[in-house]
């Protein structure tokens, strides 16, 4: 008997079974717990983002009388630039949007998760004198 054992090649079919069920469970416990910081490290980074290009057109008001810029290249083509890069398209999860009121009237930029409920679980938007939303939905309206 303890020679049949010795000579046994290989796994049996239902130990193969235990195995991948054992690396299943934890894999269903272990990947909900490492999707839920990077939404949220790209929810905080599109907040940052959305601040950073606010900051840009109130600094760019208060250098221009109060009016707002019309256009991005306002920010970008200025001496000093008041934005370093362009911050319309998608980065981080979310896709960013922005809009300017006629005349320099205002301003508004919109950040959408990419995936919603994969990227993020929340629509964020900023308007004119640094206002801040979000709606735990995947579109907001944002308009200036």
């Amino acid at each position: 008997m303890l020679k049949m054992l010795r000579n046994r090649k290989g796994f049996t079919l239902v130990e193969i079974m235990i195995v991948v069920a054992i690396i299943a469970l934890l894999a269903a416990i272990a990947i909900p717990n490492i999707i839920r910081p990077r939404m949220t490290a790209n929810e905080t980074a599109a907040q940052a983002t959305l601040r950073t290009f606010s900051t840009a057109c109130e600094t760019y008001a208060t250098a221009n009388n109060g009016a707002y810029p019309t256009a991005e290249t306002d920010l970008l083509e200025a001496t000093p630039p008041y934005l370093n890069k362009s911050l319309v398209g998608t980065t981080g999860g979310y896709t960013f949007t922005e809009a300017f009121a006629d005349g320099g009237a205002g301003y508004s930029m919109k950040a959408e998760p990419v995936s919603f409920g994969k990227t993020g679980n929340h629509s964020y938007c900023i308007k004119t004198g640094g206002v801040e939303s979000s709606a735990a939905a995947a579109t907001i309206d944002c308009t200036p």
